[in-house]
This record gives C-alpha cells, structure tokens and sequence, in this order.
C-alpha cells in the first residue's frame, strides 16, 4: 500500500462499517480524511473512535446527505473553499432494499442516493480531482449487481416497485459509472483513475429490517457466516491504493462466489459490459442531476 501522507480522502458514508473501517486505514497511512456523513453526530462518534486508535489522526466531520442534491451542492462548495486538492473520494455510502420512498428531488431512493447524489458529488468535484496527481475515484458497487438491469422507463418505481430489483439496479448504476468514468478521464488525457469494488458479503449495518437493526440472534450469524466491515473494507483500500491498478478495474473478495476472502481482480456480471447503456446512464444521470461533467475544464453547476 502506498503511503498516503500528505493526501486528502473523502469518504461518504463514514461514520460505519465499511466507511469507517477504511478510514481507520487510510488514517493509519497519514492520510487527511473527511468523513462525509448524513448525521453529524454519529459521524463525531466515529472520529472519536479513529482518534482512539490514531492519536494525530486527521480527520473532519462534513455534513452531506446524498439523497438531497442541495446537500451535495453546499459539501462540494464546502470542500472546495477549504481545499485546493483531492486525492481520493470514495463513493460508499448506500441505502439498501428499503421501502418505497423518495429522495428530496423526487428520485426512488436507492438510485437517488446511492448513483445520482455520488455522480453528482463527483462532477462538482471533478476540478479538484483533475489538478491533483495520480487522483482516484473509488465507487463501491455489490454482487447485486449481477443480472440486474436500468429500468429507463421506470427510474423512479411509480410503475412499480420492488426493493432488491432497485437496489441491484443503483448497485449496476454505480458500476457502469466507475468504468465510464475512467473512460472518459482516459479519453481527456487525464491521469485521475476511476475503479469499481464491492465487499462480497459483509456483515454491515446496511442489514436492518426496516427502520429496526436485524434481530440479535441474526446479527450472530451474520457475523459467523458473513466477511467482517473490517474485511469487507479492504477491496476499498485496495482500489484506492496499489499501484499496479491502471483504472477501470472491478475489485473483489477472492473467496467461494466472491463473497469472502482477500482482495483481488473480479470480473463485472455481462450486464455491466452494455455500452450503449452505460453511455445513455451518463446522459440520463447528468440531466436529472443537473451537473455535466467538464473534463477540459471546471465543472459547470
């Protein structure tokens, strides 16, 4: 893992599981981290928990809630006052399989926050990402993805709505975008990488029923038969951090089914490799979101 002193990382969805797992990590490398989170609270506890295990950790807590695209506008405004470089964002924040709603802006949640709010976040951003060096775009996807497809005529469930179809939807969004992306930074020239990864199967708070946390005795074999956050961050780490990786990489567990284990190169599912669904994802996401991506220059809003 290459030293990450001196290097800023966002990291939406921070304050658990995988996110704070990999802060802890990218901490413990010397890295500046801005834990980007909904609840500001939760999100000062988690700090707190870094600063436990990292004395001189530096580490802010930012307000952005990824189901409001005003959110994501006033972070990205935020950010770029105070920075004039970004090394790495880490799009990891998730909803999964809740009931029927909507986001601040009329989109189905799950594709609402976890593609457009983190496709939005990445084009304000785009700027900072092409002044910085060697800059990466970590966006985590899931085995969900697998088979799943972008229901065009149906983005935002008002012809019908199931949970795990729309979740495996956002996840395939949030694939496509990783490998678009870094074709067009590749395209313009641009040394900034873009890599898609997923934990496999962990045992993360994403499992609650409902609004409720998962019974204690599933939580128990959750934790048996489940990757711990710990394990399931390291495809993260690993996408933001060896060398060898050229972008457009799809980063996985290596065990049984992909699952569990270490990190390793993984295949994306057939249905990640449609391009003229990806280019027409693109399109879609930037005229609902309202951010076009400049790549020659800075980035419209």
């Amino acid at each position: 893992m290459k030293q990450l002193t001196g290097k800023t990382a966002i990291i939406t969805g921070a304050n658990s599981g995988i996110g704070l797992e990999a802060a802890k990590v990218f901490a413990e490398q010397g890295a500046q981290i801005i834990m980007a989170v909904r609840d500001t609270e939760k999100g000062k506890a988690a700090r707190d928990v870094i600063l436990n295990n990292v004395k001189n950790a530096l580490v802010t807590v930012m307000k952005l809630d990824l189901a409001d695209l005003a959110s994501v506008r006033a972070f990205a405004d935020n950010f770029k006052n105070q920075h004039d470089s970004l090394d790495l964002l880490i799009n990891n924040a998730g909803v999964m399989t809740p009931p029927y709603s909507k986001t601040k802006d009329g989109f189905e949640l799950q594709f609402g926050s976890n593609h457009l709010g983190h496709f939005a976040l990445t084009g304000l951003l785009l700027p900072l990402l092409k002044n910085t060096p060697e800059s990466r775009v970590v966006s985590l996807s899931s085995l969900a993805h697998k088979g799943a497809t972008i229901y065009f005529d149906n983005l935002d469930g008002a012809k019908g709505y199931k949970p795990m179809k729309f979740y495996s939807q956002s996840k395939l969004a949030n694939l496509l975008f990783a490998q678009e992306l870094d074709k067009r930074f590749k395209q313009n020239g641009l040394n900034s990488l873009s890599l898609a990864c997923h934990p496999g199967i962990s045992a993360t708070n994403l499992f609650k029923f409902g609004k409720r946390d998962a019974p204690k005795l599933m939580k128990t074999l959750m934790h048996n038969f489940l990757q711990p956050p710990e394990m399931g961050a390291l495809p993260t780490v690993y996408a933001a951090t060896d060398s060898r990786l050229t972008g457009g990489e799809y980063i996985g567990p290596d065990g049984k089914g992909q699952r569990k284990g270490y990190p390793t190169l993984d295949t994306p599912h057939a249905s990640a490799g449609d391009e003229a669904v990806s280019q027409k994802l693109w399109e879609v996401s930037e005229q609902l979101t309202g951010v076009k991506f400049e790549f020659n220059k800075t980035a419209t809003q």
